[in-house]
């Protein structure tokens, strides 16, 4: 079964993610921007979630995690619960 592990941070809208993202690009850390802005508890984390199998996840996280690019900053990916932008740190098919 594949296993990833990954981060990420939540906020409300598409624009602050997109806000949040640039200045990640820009070289800011992610982890410190999930410290500042994310709504999910992981955030005081930075962001780290654990590891966690498919399906774990809501559809719209597992498509991201599971198929995109292992380091790069995915999203603005919108679910349920807003809006995040996901950092996939590691993966086993």
């Amino acid at each position: 079964m594949a296993k990833a592990k990954a981060r990420h941070i939540l906020v409300k809208t598409e624009g602050e993610c997109e806000d949040i993202k640039k200045k990640i690009e820009g070289g800011s850390e992610f982890t410190e921007m999930a410290k500042k802005h994310s709504q999910c508890p992981s955030g005081r984390q930075g962001g780290d979630l654990g590891e966690f199998t498919n399906g774990q996840m809501v559809k719209e996280f597992d498509e991201v995690v599971f198929k995109e690019e292992i380091g790069k900053v995915h999203g603005p990916v919108k679910t349920q619960f807003g809006y995040h932008l996901i950092e996939i740190t590691n993966r086993n098919d």
